[in-house]
C-alpha cells in the first residue's frame, strides 16, 4: 500500500511540539528611565526586566546618575542641565543597538530634549499627569514622537489619547512574589509608605488619626519614606525606606492608609501604595480619587473616605471588627494577584511590545 501523503496525527505531534516551543524571537528594549531610586523606574521598568526576559525580551536600562529632578536652587539649574544632556548622549548612542526605545517619561525632567535622537519605534510610558508640567510641551512632544504610549491608568488614556491614539492602558505592577502574608500584628498600626512629597496628604488627615488614636490606647501610625512625618503629637513609628524592608514593613500593618486631595494631579496617580496594601493582604482605606476609585469596585478589599469623619469611621471599623479586616485583605490580595502582579501584566507588556516590530 502506497504511503499516505498526509501524515498521521501521531506522527505530526513531535513537529507541533518542537514548533510550539521555538523561542520567539529575541526583542532588545533600550529603556530610558529617571534614576536608580526613582519608583517609576523601579515599579515599571525595572520590576519587568527578568519575566520579560523568560519571554525573550531583553531590557536594558539607562538612568542618568545625576538627580533626576532639577536642584532646588536656581544657580545650580543651568550646569545640572549641560550635565544631565552630556550623559544622555551616549546612552542614546548605545540604546540605538536596540529595536525599541522605551521611555520612562522624558530624558530631561518636564523639558523637551534629546528624543528624537532615539531609534524608533518608540514607547512612551506615562504613571503621572506630567501633562499638566509646563503647559504641557513636553508631553506633546512625547506624543509627537510615540508610536505606543502606555498610560497607568484610564484618566490619563484619556488625557494622552487627545495628543495621540495609539495609547494602551497598562496598570503599575505589584511583584506579590516579594509580599509575604502574615497574621494580623498584636499591636494595631495604622500605615502609610511613599516618598516624602507625598507626605502632606498624609498631614491632612492627622485629625482624624489622632481621634482614632484615642479610641484606641496602643495604636500607632506607622510610616514608611525617606523622611520622617510631622505629625504632632501622634504616635509615630517611622521607617526609613529601604527596598528590602518593604515587604516586613507592609506586613506589620493592621490598615494601609492612602488619602489624597481631588485634583488632576492626583488624579493620574496609579494607586501604587494601594497595590501594595492589596499584595500584603491588607486592608485599606483611600480618598476614592483616580485608580483609587477603581480598585475599590473590583472587590471588597477596602473602605472610601472624603471626609475627616469619614476617615474616623472607616478606621474605627476595620480596628473594631478583625474579621471584616481579614476577609478583605484576602480579597485585596486575590486582587493583587489576578490582576496586578508582575506575573499578570508581563504577558501584557510582552505583547504590546512585540507588536511593534
Amino acid at each position: 500500500m502506497d504511503r499516505p501523503l498526509l501524515a498521521s496525527t501521531g506522527e505530526l505531534a513531535p513537529a507541533l511540539r518542537a514548533r510550539a516551543t521555538v523561542a520567539p524571537l529575541r526583542l532588545r528594549v533600550a529603556a530610558y528611565t529617571g534614576g536608580r531610586n526613582q519608583p517609576a523606574a523601579r515599579t515599571r521598568v525595572r520590576q519587568y526586566i527578568p519575566t520579560l526576559a523568560r519571554l525573550g525580551i531583553e531590557v536594558t536600562e539607562h538612568w542618568p546618575h545625576l538627580e533626576a529632578f532639577p536642584p532646588r536652587r536656581r544657580v545650580l539649574r543651568p550646569p545640572w542641565l549641560v550635565g544631565s544632556l552630556i550623559e544622555r548622549l551616549p546612552q542614546i548612542v548605545a540604546g540605538r543597538a536596540a529595536d525599541i526605545s522605551f521611555f520612562q517619561r522624558e530624558l530631561i525632567s518636564t523639558l523637551p530634549s534629546l528624543e528624537r535622537l532615539t531609534r524608533r519605534p518608540r514607547v512612551i510610558d506615562v504613571d503621572d499627569a506630567i501633562h499638566l508640567h509646563r503647559g504641557g510641551a513636553a508631553a506633546r512632544h512625547l506624543a509627537r514622537l510615540a508610536d505606543l504610549v502606555l498610560a497607568g491608568n484610564a484618566w490619563l488614556a484619556e488625557i494622552w489619547r487627545g495628543l495621540n491614539p495609539a495609547v494602551e492602558i497598562l496598570p503599575t505592577p505589584v511583584d506579590t512574589g516579594c509580599y509575604r502574608v502574615r497574621p494580623a500584628a498584636d499591636r494595631p498600626a495604622i500605615g502609610w509608605i511613599g516618598t516624602s512629597g507625598n507626605l502632606p496628604y498624609l498631614a491632612g488627615i492627622a485629625p482624624a488619626l489622632a481621634q482614632v488614636c484615642a479610641r484606641f490606647p496602643g495604636l500607632t501610625i506607622a510610616v514608611c519614606a525617606d523622611r520622617p512625618p510631622d505629625l504632632g503629637r501622634l504616635p509615630v513609628r517611622f521607617v526609613k525606606w529601604r527596598p528590602e524592608i518593604e515587604s516586613d514593613f507592609l506586613g506589620s500593618l493592621t490598615i494601609g492608609v492612602m488619602p489624597l486631595i481631588d485634583g488632576p494631579w492626583e488624579r493620574g496617580k496609579c494607586s501604587f501604595k494601594m497595590l501594595q496594601y492589596m499584595a500584603a493582604g491588607r486592608p485599606c482605606v483611600v480618598s476614592p480619587v483616580g485608580m483609587n476609585r477603581e480598585l475599590l469596585c473590583a472587590a471588597e478589599l477596602g473602605l472610601a473616605a472624603t471626609s475627616q469623619e469619614e476617615w474616623v469611621e472607616a478606621l474605627l471599623v476595620l480596628l473594631a471588627d478583625q474579621d471584616l479586616a481579614r476577609r478583605m485583605g484576602e480579597a485585596a490580595r486575590g486582587v493583587a494577584e489576578a490582576r496586578y502582579s508582575v506575573t499578570a501584566l508581563t504577558p501584557r507588556l510582552a505583547g504590546l511590545l512585540r507588536r511593534l516590530k
